[in-house]
Protein backbone atom coordinates (compact mmCIF):
# COMPACT_ATOMS: atom_id res chain seq x y z
CA UNK A 1 0.00 0.00 0.00
CA UNK A 2 1.46 3.42 -0.76
CA UNK A 3 0.63 6.94 0.63
CA UNK A 4 1.46 10.13 -0.86
CA UNK A 5 1.56 13.13 1.53
CA UNK A 6 1.13 16.21 -0.46
CA UNK A 7 1.81 19.94 0.57
CA UNK A 8 4.69 22.70 -0.47
CA UNK A 9 7.90 23.24 0.98
CA UNK A 10 7.61 24.31 4.63
CA UNK A 11 4.01 22.52 5.21
CA UNK A 12 4.77 19.64 7.72
CA UNK A 13 5.15 16.91 5.55
CA UNK A 14 8.81 15.48 6.46
CA UNK A 15 8.08 15.94 10.17
CA UNK A 16 4.83 13.91 10.02
CA UNK A 17 6.73 11.49 8.10
CA UNK A 18 9.25 11.39 10.76
CA UNK A 19 6.50 11.02 13.28
CA UNK A 20 5.17 8.05 11.15
CA UNK A 21 8.16 6.33 11.50
CA UNK A 22 9.16 6.21 14.62
CA UNK A 23 5.20 5.10 15.38
CA UNK A 24 5.96 1.90 12.97
CA UNK A 25 9.21 1.14 14.66
CA UNK A 26 7.11 1.02 17.83
CA UNK A 27 4.70 -1.02 15.97
CA UNK A 28 6.33 -3.16 13.90
CA UNK A 29 7.66 -6.74 13.79
CA UNK A 30 10.00 -6.12 11.20
CA UNK A 31 12.21 -3.40 9.95
CA UNK A 32 11.60 -0.21 9.16
CA UNK A 33 13.48 2.12 6.27
CA UNK A 34 13.61 5.82 6.20
CA UNK A 35 15.19 6.89 2.57
CA UNK A 36 16.03 10.52 2.75
CA UNK A 37 18.03 12.67 -0.15
CA UNK A 38 21.03 13.38 2.02
CA UNK A 39 21.73 12.78 5.40
CA UNK A 40 19.79 15.64 7.12
CA UNK A 41 17.68 13.54 9.86
CA UNK A 42 20.28 11.49 11.35
CA UNK A 43 18.85 12.27 14.47
CA UNK A 44 15.19 12.95 14.43
CA UNK A 45 14.61 8.90 13.29
CA UNK A 46 14.49 6.52 15.83
CA UNK A 47 18.28 4.55 15.80
CA UNK A 48 15.91 1.38 15.58
CA UNK A 49 14.95 2.44 11.68
CA UNK A 50 17.54 2.09 8.69
CA UNK A 51 18.08 5.34 7.48
CA UNK A 52 19.35 5.51 4.29
CA UNK A 53 20.71 8.30 2.01
CA UNK A 54 19.61 8.30 -1.72
CA UNK A 55 22.96 10.16 -2.49
CA UNK A 56 25.03 7.91 -1.16
CA UNK A 57 24.28 5.63 -3.90
CA UNK A 58 24.09 7.65 -6.70
CA UNK A 59 20.43 7.36 -7.07
CA UNK A 60 18.82 9.59 -10.02
CA UNK A 61 15.26 9.25 -11.54
CA UNK A 62 12.31 7.06 -10.72
CA UNK A 63 14.13 4.26 -12.73
CA UNK A 64 16.78 3.64 -10.28
CA UNK A 65 15.07 4.77 -6.94
CA UNK A 66 12.11 1.46 -8.13
CA UNK A 67 15.43 -0.29 -8.50
CA UNK A 68 17.03 0.51 -5.50
CA UNK A 69 13.77 0.30 -3.69
CA UNK A 70 12.75 -3.35 -5.38
CA UNK A 71 16.40 -4.40 -4.40
CA UNK A 72 15.70 -3.52 -0.50
CA UNK A 73 12.48 -5.17 -0.62
CA UNK A 74 14.06 -8.25 -2.51
CA UNK A 75 17.19 -8.37 -0.19
CA UNK A 76 15.14 -8.32 2.91
CA UNK A 77 11.87 -9.94 3.43
CA UNK A 78 11.13 -8.56 6.88
CA UNK A 79 10.75 -5.07 5.69
CA UNK A 80 7.32 -3.94 6.85
CA UNK A 81 7.54 -0.12 6.22
CA UNK A 82 8.90 2.55 3.78
CA UNK A 83 8.97 6.46 4.28
CA UNK A 84 10.54 8.25 1.71
CA UNK A 85 11.49 12.19 2.46
CA UNK A 86 11.61 14.45 -1.03
CA UNK A 87 10.53 12.01 -3.21
CA UNK A 88 10.91 14.21 -6.56
CA UNK A 89 14.07 15.30 -5.85
CA UNK A 90 15.37 12.09 -5.92
CA UNK A 91 13.33 10.58 -8.61
CA UNK A 92 12.36 13.73 -10.48
CA UNK A 93 9.67 15.67 -11.47
CA UNK A 94 5.63 15.14 -11.42
CA UNK A 95 5.82 14.09 -14.66
CA UNK A 96 7.45 10.56 -13.70
CA UNK A 97 5.70 10.12 -10.57
CA UNK A 98 3.14 7.86 -11.81
CA UNK A 99 4.39 5.38 -13.38
CA UNK A 100 7.04 4.80 -10.63
CA UNK A 101 3.71 4.74 -8.05
CA UNK A 102 2.45 2.49 -10.20
CA UNK A 103 5.44 -0.24 -10.61
CA UNK A 104 6.59 0.46 -6.82
CA UNK A 105 2.84 -0.36 -5.46
CA UNK A 106 2.78 -3.74 -7.33
CA UNK A 107 5.90 -5.01 -5.57
CA UNK A 108 4.90 -3.55 -2.10
CA UNK A 109 1.46 -5.39 -2.57
CA UNK A 110 3.24 -8.64 -3.49
CA UNK A 111 5.34 -8.44 -0.65
CA UNK A 112 2.72 -6.29 1.96
CA UNK A 113 5.10 -3.25 2.36
CA UNK A 114 3.95 -0.01 3.37
CA UNK A 115 5.15 2.88 1.96
CA UNK A 116 4.52 6.71 2.65
CA UNK A 117 6.60 9.23 0.65
CA UNK A 118 6.22 13.11 0.78
CA UNK A 119 5.40 15.09 -2.71
CA UNK A 120 5.97 18.74 -2.85
CA UNK A 121 2.88 19.13 -4.89
CA UNK A 122 -0.59 20.11 -4.97
CA UNK A 123 -3.41 17.32 -4.79
CA UNK A 124 -4.03 18.88 -8.66
CA UNK A 125 -0.69 18.51 -9.77
CA UNK A 126 -0.35 14.86 -9.09
CA UNK A 127 -2.16 12.28 -11.88
CA UNK A 128 -5.72 12.04 -11.18
CA UNK A 129 -4.96 8.36 -11.25
CA UNK A 130 -2.68 8.46 -8.01
CA UNK A 131 -4.66 11.05 -6.25
CA UNK A 132 -6.83 9.10 -4.60
CA UNK A 133 -3.25 7.68 -2.27
CA UNK A 134 -3.02 11.09 -1.44
CA UNK A 135 -3.28 13.25 1.77
CA UNK A 136 -2.92 17.07 1.64
CA UNK A 137 -1.56 18.67 4.54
Amino acid sequence: MITLILGRKGSGKTKRLMDMCNQAVEQSKGNVVFIEKDNTLTYSINHKARLVAADEYAISGFDSFYGFIAGMCAGNYDVTDIFVDSTLKIGGDVDGLLGFVEKLNAVCKKANIRVVMSVSAAQDEIPAKIAELAEEI
